[in-house]
This record gives C-alpha cells, structure tokens and sequence, in this order.
C-alpha cells in the first residue's frame, strides 16, 4: 500500500503517490532555481501547463497521479536545464555556498529576547549553556544587565523564513 498526498497544482487538486509527489517537488524546486527570483509568474503558468497535462493522462479524477505519470509529464515538460543555468543553489543540496553568516536575534529559540539563542546558533554553541553563563556573569558582576539590553536593542530579529516549493505543496 502506498501513501497518498493532497496537492493543489495549478489551483487544482490532485492525489499524488509520494514517491510522485517527490519527484515533481524536486523538479519544480530545480525549476525555480534556474529563473529569477520575479519570475513567479512563470512558475504559476508552469504549475498551470502540469495540471493540464495531468488531467489529460488520468481518465478519472479519482484516479491517483503515479510516478511514471509525472515522468511523462516531465518528457513533455523538458528538463530542468531547458529553462536555463542554475541562478540560485537550492537548499539541501551539496554545491550549497555557505550563506553570510549575520547574528540574529532568534525567534523560535528565545526566553526574554533571543539574544542568547541568536548568539548561540551564530557560533554553534548550546543556548542553555550560554543562558547560564550570561546568567552567571550578569549576577556576580561581570557583565552588566546593560550589555544584555544593548544586544537586544542592536541585534536585529531573525526574519521569517520564506516557504520553498515543497511547503507550498504540503499534505492536505
């Protein structure tokens, strides 16, 4: 038995097998990486141009979309590399740059403001650890509250993150 996933494409629904669902997530996500960022629209109509060759190759809307149906909706599409050189490295994957690494507040690992959750994963340290620490050196003297305030006050939020192609697809 294989698990299904709920997936609008192209503002229509479909049922998808996973292993389906995967393999036009990748390709989308390799799509999107060759075109510019302002490019939205040409992922929409791609989108678009997928659910109709969807509902060309399944005789019934009930029927479940299958690995080798997305391969051939893929043949009709073209390769990834058709659409151009890739411009942006997808997350994930191994020829990913390392990204500018900016201190940010954090927002998921925070207890007052986020400065030491922020400090934490800026240079891989434990945030408990470092809470404790900066606990320890406020209380007995060594750094002041005001410092901690400072931080707080210089060191910008982390922004939310943005939703990839594969977030966008998600079970229904």
């Amino acid at each position: 038995m294989k698990e299904t996933i709920n997936v609008n494409v192209g503002s229509q629904a479909f049922t998808l097998d996973k292993d389906a669902y995967e393999r036009l997530a990748e390709y989308l996500d390799d799509v999107q990486s060759r075109l510019a960022e302002d490019e939205t629209g040409t992922m929409n109509d791609i989108e678009i141009r997928f659910a109709e060759i969807f509902n060309e190759l399944r005789p019934s809307k009930m029927m479940v979309i299958s690995i080798d149906m997305v391969e051939m909706a893929i043949a009709r599409m073209g390769q990834p590399d058709e659409f151009g050189p890739a411009k942006r490295v997808r997350k994930g994957t191994e020829e990913e740059p390392e990204s500018k690494c900016t201190l940010r507040r954090s927002r998921t690992n925070r207890s007052i403001a986020g400065v030491c959750g922020g400090l934490a994963e800026h240079f891989g340290f434990d945030a408990t650890a470092l809470r404790l620490i900066m606990l320890f050196l406020i209380l007995f003297g060594g750094l002041s509250i005001w410092v901690y305030i400072i931080l707080w006050i210089i060191i910008p939020e982390e922004e939310v993150k943005k939703t990839n192609t594969k977030q966008r697809y998600e079970r229904r």
